[in-house]
């Protein structure tokens, strides 16, 4: 990995808010913050190996990984895990397949994998992340001392948030009291940043109470942002377990929830099945929470959008949610990340955030320039914001982690001839050559 002091940028086009994208600007940088950017100059000459010439590409704030697995990426790629094939596809298949790989894991092949999903995040763009990385009776603090390692290999290159996460029971089955004394001295470590667990694998809806009442409880006791996986299903005869969330996080943001801390919801599948009357009043019950959705549509389409067996298979749902309605209608505060790649339960995909928001202009019928904005703001800005980071604009004073969009290098002579003039085409039709800079250094990873 390569890293480089960037002092100008020169001759980029501004793919943000006020800014015009038609005209080019010098972007001046200095301590890894945004120092001036003036309108570019063509006759004035800067040369230098700490000058980035943009070629009037777009740059636009970095994208961020607002739920990722850092552990259980891609096992279907590596042949120490080949014998654990997809014969049915299900959430059930895809948890056991993840169990018996779980008891595979050491401490060379989390490192490798891990690798491979961090530096394609960051040759996509990313510079912000939180990664999952499970414990419990079976790995133990395995996953957790590879994140860790990692984060510190990759610390000037990324920014990695590590979520302590329990995947398995912590008050059902045999090994729910384990899972949970472990989860305790995990939350303890002060590279741990997120506690996140999954109240729904629990065996009774009460135990499901205890799950959420003793994290909520956890993450204020040791100051730790909070991230739940939460109602993953799509019946109605179900009540949706958000409201009981909401309910424990309005008690503690009165008495000792930390303002720099927010609480993350990812999958909430269940919740697509809200009428406007339940989105008002959830909204209303969430308006003064540090309250933030994540949809996880790759993995909620395979694993949720299915047609019963019996049914003729012409009607599917969606089984994710409706994020950009969930933030233009109602106000809710959202974004949308990849969740898994590689694995069981999903297959399909890469570390790319920006495919997603391209995946998103047909998944949730938004194509209005607005929409395509919103949906970039969802997996870089509004990403960042949801796992508790600055969500810095590009401006003057604020720090420096940017994408430039490389249209001079993509594909053959004509494709070189299409270029992306506003950000509304980079969603349309992401261009795959980037460049990544980090607190005002370009990034090769």
């Amino acid at each position: 990995m390569e890293r480089k002091r960037i002092d100008l940028i020169r001759g980029a086009r501004v793919a943000f808010e006020d800014w015009d994208p038609h005209q080019q600007y010098d972007i001046f940088l200095k301590d890894g913050n945004i120092k001036a950017i003036l309108s570019h100059e063509p006759s004035l000459s800067f040369t230098g190996e700490n000058v980035l010439d943009a070629q009037n590409h777009l740059i636009a704030p970095s994208l961020c990984h607002a739920h990722i697995h850092l552990d259980k990426c891609f096992l279907l790629s590596d042949p120490k895990y080949a014998d654990l094939e997809i014969e049915k596809g299900d959430f059930q298949e895809a948890l056991e397949l993840t169990s018996k790989a779980k008891g595979r894991f050491e401490k060379d092949d989390l490192i490798r994998r891990g690798r491979w999903l961090i530096g394609e995040s960051i040759a996509a763009g990313v510079t912000h992340m939180r990664a999952f990385v499970e414990v419990d009776h079976i790995v133990e603090f395995k996953c957790l001392d590879a994140a860790i390692e990692l984060k510190k290999q990759f610390a000037t290159a990324c920014e990695i948030q590590i979520c302590a996460f329990a995947q398995d029971p912590i008050y059902s089955g045999e090994y729910g009291g384990m899972n949970r004394e472990l989860m305790i001295q995990a939350i303890q470590n002060e590279h741990v940043e997120v506690l996140g667990t999954t109240p729904y694998v629990e065996e009774t809806t009460s135990a499901s109470d205890q799950n959420m009442d003793w994290a909520v409880n956890t993450a204020i006791n040791f100051k730790k942002h909070m991230d739940f996986h939460l109602d993953y299903n799509l019946d109605p005869n179900q009540k949706a377990r958000t409201w009981y969330a909401i309910e424990l996080a309005i008690l503690s943001f009165k008495t000792a929830w930390k303002a720099d801390k927010t609480i993350a919801l990812g999958h909430c599948t269940r919740l697509t099945l809200l009428d406007q009357k339940e989105w008002r009043s959830l909204a209303k019950r969430t308006a003064d929470l540090p309250f933030y959705f994540i949809g996880l549509p790759t993995s909620d389409i395979y694993m949720r959008g299915k047609p019963n067996e019996d049914e003729a298979g012409g009607e599917r749902v969606r089984g994710t949610l409706q994020i950009p309605q969930m933030i233009q209608k109602y106000g809710l505060r959202g974004a949308i990340s990849i969740n898994n790649v590689g694995n069981a339960f999903t297959p399909q995909g890469s570390c790319d955030p920006l495919s997603l928001a391209s995946m998103g202009v047909g998944l949730y019928h938004v194509g209005t320039k607005a929409d395509s904005q919103l949906l970039y703001e969802c997996v870089s800005r509004g990403a960042k914001e949801a796992i508790g980071y600055a969500s810095s604009p590009i401006a003057v004073r604020e720090e420096a982690n940017l994408v430039l969009f490389d249209m001079g290098r993509a594909g053959g002579p004509l494709s070189q001839q299409r270029g992306r003039r506003t950000l509304q085409e980079i969603v349309y039709d992401p261009p795959k050559e980037r460049k990544t800079i980090y607190k005002g250094h370009l990034i090769n990873a």
